[in-house]
Parts: C-alpha cells; structure tokens; sequence
C-alpha cells in the first residue's frame, strides 16, 4: 500500500520541532510537501526532509495532486476555515487543537468530512500514547473499584511571551484551548463519560484571554476537578481515585518531550508502576491516523470527540461568569 503524502500548512515552531519530524518517522505516511512564504523557514523543514516540494502559499499546496493529507498547525481562529478548504480541494484533514473556536462550528466540519469522504480529526495526540489506553483498560476493569473522583493540574507560565498567541485574544488564545482541552478530554476518555454539570468555575482573565482556571465538575459516575493555567510554574499530572485504588499518570499530556509516561496503581499496600521510555506519541498519532485514511477504520478520536471537550469548555466559561 502507498503511504500518505502529507503536506503541512505553515512553517509553526511546533511543527518543525514536533510534528513534521512525526510525519517524516511514520510508518505508512511521508512529509512530501510544505507551505511557506518564508525560504529561512522553510531551511529547517529541509534539514531533515531535504526532498520535500516548498510551496509559496497555502492555495498552492492544497491544489496539488500528489498530496493526500495535510497537517495544519496554524493560529487557532484560522483552524476552521482552513480545514473547510483542504477538505473541500480533496484531501484528509489532521488539525491542530483547539479546532474551533465555538461548538457550533462543528457542524460545518462535521458535513464537509461526511460530504467529502475523507477523514478530518484534531491532533489529540495523548489517545494515542498507550498510557492512556492502559489507564482505560484499567478503570474499565475496576482495578481501583468504583471510580470517586478525577483530578488534574496542567500548567505553565508564558506571561513573559505578550506577542504569544496563546496569550491574544484575537487569535484565539487562552488556557482553556490550549491545555484545558487535554485536562477536559483525558477524563472523558478515560472514562467514557460526559460532564453532566459544571457548578463551580473560577476564571481569571489577561487582556481578554483566560490565564487561569479552577474547575470543579459532575460526571455521572464521579466528581471531578482541575487547574487550567498558564501563570504558573510547570506541573501535569491526572489522578483517578476509586474506592479500592488509585491510578496516577505523572507526565499525562507532554510524555514524548519529557519521556517521563508513567502510570503508578496503588491497591492497598500494593504499588505497580508502568513506564514507556521513547515512545513518540506524535508518530503513533500519524500512523493511526494513516491507517484510518487508507482503510476507513473508526479513527480514536473523531471530531465528535473534540466536540466533546469543546462543549465541556464552553460549560466551564458559562460558570465562571463575565471575564474580569
């Protein structure tokens, strides 16, 4: 079977230092193709894919033939819009999170893949990664009881960073988006479950943009809790508490660049640790995502998923209140 061709939509830092090398490594894909008006840019790209088509314009890249897929990792408020052009020039679609800006935009994206055929996803990379498929199996099997309570902090500091888009509002920056979505979404997954309630939220907001969140949660089955932040120092970690154990994962959401994925299950006095040194979970996600492309299997995280999480951020922002 011929690999995927994928092109990627912009020279981002975080593609030349994470997912361009993910797609070049992939088993079943190849990095054929990047758009970029800047030739200084496109020079690291090359380093390592020295082969690949340089393309002037995003236009250009989606109107060639020889490319499958694309990867596009630009401003967040730019996510939609350029999915609904690459999907409609024919081609499979992996975006970077948060993919829309507001819930209803799903439904545009929702029919342009069923319209097309082809399959569109947000790069959720951590359901990919087996730490989390294990703490699935886990829970699932009632390794800790009855599920209680999830709890979970991610968090940095970018205050410094003022021209960040993380930190703008018009580009659609914001803890919530940017980190909230694996705080939100890694419980859901884990679990199965959808929020039923969100009764307490305490929001703090820069410049229009929310820098700090505290969230307290109802699930159907258990309660749940986080820290959304990026005014604080470096910390990720989610803990599912049952009522015969305790499963904790210590470096959930950025694994491959710490290489520190470890599940700790505690039952009584027994302690069973987990680990995955080296395994990359950008390349795993690439490679899943090829396989659902060419043979239309159910893809781990359909943008039904993400539309999940987004709906639980917009319950988050409805309990905070007015932004102060």
């Amino acid at each position: 079977m011929q690999p995927i061709r994928w092109g990627v939509l912009g020279a981002a830092e975080f593609a030349l230092n994470f997912m361009a090398p993910a797609i070049h490594a992939a088993r079943g894909a190849q990095f054929s193709a990047l758009a970029t008006s800047d030739p200084q840019k496109a020079e690291g790209f090359q380093a390592f894919a020295p082969d690949i088509q340089i393309y002037d314009s995003y236009d250009a890249l989606l109107a060639a033939p020889d490319i499958d897929a694309v990867y596009i990792p630009l401003p967040n408020h730019l996510h939609v819009a350029w999915t609904l052009k690459a999907l409609e020039a024919g081609k499979h679609v992996l975006c970077e999170k948060p993919m829309v800006m507001e819930d209803a935009e799903f439904d545009a994206l929702i029919a342009a893949r069923d319209t097309s055929g082809k399959l569109a996803a947000e790069a959720y990379m951590i359901v990919h990664h087996p730490q989390f498929l294990r703490a699935r199996e886990l829970v699932a099997a009632g390794a800790i009881g009855n599920l209680v309570h999830v709890d979970t902090v991610f968090s940095y500091n970018n205050a410094e960073a003022t021209d960040n888009i993380r930190n703008r509002p018009e580009t659609g920056g914001g803890g919530l988006r940017d980190i909230g979505v694996y705080t939100f979404g890694a419980a859901r997954f884990v679990t199965g479950l959808e929020p039923a309630a969100v009764p307490y939220a305490k929001l703090r907001y820069e410049n229009d943009v929310d820098v700090f969140a505290q969230v307290a949660a109802n699930f159907p089955d258990f309660t749940y809790s986080a820290i959304v932040s990026m005014r604080m120092a470096k910390r990720q970690e989610i803990t599912f508490h049952g009522d015969s154990g305790v499963l904790t994962l210590t470096c959930p959401f950025n694994a491959n660049v710490h290489d520190m994925a470890q599940l700790v299950l505690e039952q009584g006095d027994r302690v069973t640790t987990e680990r995955w040194p080296g395994v990359n979970q950008y390349v795993l996600q690439v490679e899943s995502f090829c396989r659902s492309a060419q043979s239309g299997a159910a893809y781990p995280c359909p943008l039904e998923f993400s539309r999940g999480t987004q709906k639980m951020i917009e319950m988050v922002v409805a309990a905070g209140g007015p932004a102060k």
